[in-house]
């Protein structure tokens, strides 16, 4: 191997190394966003490897939010024009949370005249985690509950609440004690929040009042 050939060789290693070390999820697809390679980080938002993402479609991983965006590109690439796109995308991560950033693609070749390949680096911006559904049973509430709930949240006290529904204020305690260990909530606040959170309330009704029983 000549000298040439051995330092090219010598700086492509090294280019790998430092594609692999990169935080940011970075890979290089062809023309039509095929996957050639991709780093770890890559990979790792897709909950994969990086020898299994090669020869996936990166608009198959990461769902734009925009068509007209993609569109847009891909006449642009067409015409061999050599600007940087960006596209809104969004995708489900590993852990189920629905994720959303930016893809940047940059068009790279050894000469103008070659097809060039793109250079994509994806940009996280934040995520949404889904909410939980509650366990079997968790939400229901039977008509005392959801009128003590109701009660307190429209800012009722113990004893308040005790005399609309003809409780004694123990008896408003053991409910709300009971709710409590249900919902694992550790105080009143909670127990409204996490109320509002199953559907306990009617939605859009002031003050809050539970759905009347089917």
């Amino acid at each position: 191997m000549d000298h040439a050939r051995q330092e090219a060789v010598t700086w492509r290693n090294r280019a790998l190394l430092l594609f692999d070390r990169v935080a940011m999820p970075v890979a290089v697809c062809d023309v039509y966003g095929v996957v050639l390679l991709a780093n770890p980080a890559m990979a790792a938002e897709c909950g994969t490897t990086p020898g299994r993402l090669r020869g996936r479609d990166v608009l198959d991983l990461f769902s734009p939010r925009e068509a007209t965006q993609v569109e847009r590109i891909a006449q642009a690439l067409r015409l061999r024009h050599r600007s940087r796109y960006q596209v809104s995308v969004r995708w489900r991560a590993p852990g189920g949370a629905e994720r959303y950033g930016e893809l940047t693609a940059d068009p790279v070749s050894d000469t103008v005249e070659d097809t060039p390949a793109l250079l994509v680096m994806l940009g996280v911006e934040g995520e949404r985690v889904p909410s939980p559904a509650p366990p079997a049973g968790q939400a229901r509430v039977t008509p005392m509950e959801a009128r003590i709930l109701a009660l307190l949240a429209a800012g009722a006290t113990t004893a308040r609440a005790a005399r609309e529904t003809g409780l004694t204020t123990d008896g408003v305690t053991y409910h709300l004690r009971r709710l409590s260990v249900r919902w694992h909530a550790t105080n009143r606040t909670e127990l409204v929040a996490r109320a509002y959170a199953l559907g306990v309330f009617t939605p859009g009704v002031w003050p809050p009042e539970a759905p009347a029983a089917e």
